[in-house]
Order: C-alpha cells, then structure tokens, then sequence
C-alpha cells in the first residue's frame, strides 16, 4: 500500500513539474512576441463608460441637468460634462483548445498547442498593457487587470485543459470579447452550435486557426501510417500520394465552411501556419480585438 502510494506519489510529481516546467518557456517567448509589436500598438485611451477621467466636453442637451459637472462649469461661461476614460467593461476572455490534436506538430516546429499557447499569451500581454481585463475563459474565473493578470491567465493558457465545455456553455460577461485558438477540426455544425452559444451571451468572437503544415499540404508519399490523435484505428495508405488531390479538397471545403459560419456568426477568422512567425497572428489578433471593441 505504502509503495504504491509512493509510486503515485512520484508520478504526480513528474506530471506536476513538466507542467510547471512549459509554462515559463512559453511566457518568455509570448513576451519576446509581444515586445516586437507593442510599439505598433497602443492602449484604448478614449471617453466611454468607466471610472477614471478622461477628459471635459462641452454639455449637450441630451446629456440632462445631471450630467453637469457644475465645479467644471463655476469656472467659465459653458456647461460642461465630466468624461471617463473607456475602460474595458467588455472584458476579454481567451481561450486555447485542449484536445488531444493539439499535440500534433511537424518536426522542428511547435506543436498546434504551444503555439496556440504563445498566441494567446502574448496577445493577453499586450492587452494588459493597454489597461485590459483579461480571463482565461473557463479556467481563470472573473477578468482582472494588470501583470497579476497576465500570470494567472497564462499559466492557464499554457497548461489548462481547454474544455470545449467552456465554449459550449460560456460563463462570460454580457457584450464581452472573446479569443479562440485551435485548429477548428470539429464538424463544423459544432462549432456553428458553440458560436451561437457565444452570441446568446453577447459576446464577439475572434477565432485563431493554428495548423500544421503538413495538414494542409498533406507531402506524404508511400506507404504512410496515419495515428489518431485519440482512441481509434491507425489508418494505413500504400500510396499515400494517390490520396493528395482528394484530401486537399475535403481540407478545403472545410475551411470554406468555417469561414462561412464564423461570418455568420459576426466573427473574425485568422488562419496561422505553424511554420511562419508567431507574431503575424498576435498582430492580427489584436488588430481583430481593437476592431471588435
């Protein structure tokens, strides 16, 4: 009894310290990705709803007799109307897919899930630079602010499970934002059903497709062994090159689908190779969320 104990003992602690173990690698290199594109971009300074001032305007009829900011206005000749900075209320939740296909990856390069992971880290880094709160949908609970933020979201989006659970029943803030990142290789009727479940909270989402070169160029040639990502049978082909132009079609059709539903649903679709630079798709993350807000 007692050695078993021991043995599990030890196992949990190896599971445990090669999942402490990702999570600074990918910090330092979603950092890295963020620090090259930050002074591109900018915080989300402007008048909106939130507490910290902003700036006076002139009061207009509209705005009603309470709106005034009658110490403001003692000092001139104009009503004047004290303004908050925006902050954002809509907060933005991230979430990274935790199936088991994410593990795949080509040699020498990331695989689907650290990528996934980088994205999203550095994308929530520079968020937070620019006064955001930010959540790991499902895993992190409410949005906070600030560098606390960063640490809890990212470790999350690091070594979280990444429930599809938390798409389907989304626990999110009414109008908020949202971040997806996986390879979006389900039907695409199920994500059609979760997108909806986003859009009944309100919610606006941007989608990263990350994928494997060899998922879309599919370079096999002779007598290849295919390995599900789960459970099930390995699929052998003789001449795995005889199987390209049919394959290619059906990988294209079911893009095509997704970008259709995404659109549908009032989202953004970016599609991320693995094989080309992580910052291209934090850029085109943060741009899709700026557009979004």
């Amino acid at each position: 009894m007692a050695k078993a104990a021991s043995n599990q003992y030890a196992r949990l602690r190896r599971d445990a310290e090669r999942a402490a173990s990702r999570f600074p690698a990918l910090l330092a290199e979603a950092e890295q990705v963020a620090a090259t594109i930050a002074h591109g971009v900018h915080g989300r300074r402007r008048s909106g709803s939130g507490e910290t001032f902003w700036e006076y305007r002139h009061h207009r009829p509209e705005d009603g007799a309470r709106a005034v900011d009658w110490r403001r206005s003692a000092r001139g000749d104009h009503l004047y109307v004290r303004e908050t900075e925006w902050e954002a209320a809509n907060a933005v939740y991230l979430w990274r897919d935790g199936g088991p296909g994410m593990d795949a990856g080509s040699a020498v390069l990331p695989t689907k899930r650290e990528r996934a992971s980088v994205c999203l880290i550095a994308t929530a880094s520079l968020l937070v630079r620019g006064g955001e709160r930010i959540a790991a949908l499902g895993e992190t609970g409410r949005p906070r602010s600030g560098r606390p933020a960063l640490e809890i979201a990212g470790r999350a989006l690091a070594d979280g499970r990444g429930a599809a659970s938390s798409v389907e029943s989304p626990d999110i803030s009414r109008h908020a934002r949202v971040v997806l990142a996986g390879d979006f290789l389900d039907p695409p009727e199920t994500w059609e059903a979760r997108l909806s479940a986003l859009s009944a909270r309100g919610g606006r989402g941007v989608l990263l497709r990350v994928i494997d070169p060899a998922e879309e160029d599919f370079p096999f040639t002779g007598r290849t062994r295919f390995m599900p990502p789960a459970a099930g049978q390995p699929l052998l082909l003789g001449r795995a090159e005889d199987a390209r132009a049919r394959y290619r079609e059906v990988w294209a059709e079911h893009g095509a689908a997704l970008h259709a539903l995404v659109r549908r649903a009032g989202c953004t679709l970016i599609t991320h190779r693995t094989d080309r630079p992580a910052a291209s798709a934090v850029l085109a993350l943060y741009q899709a969320l700026e557009g979004a807000a």
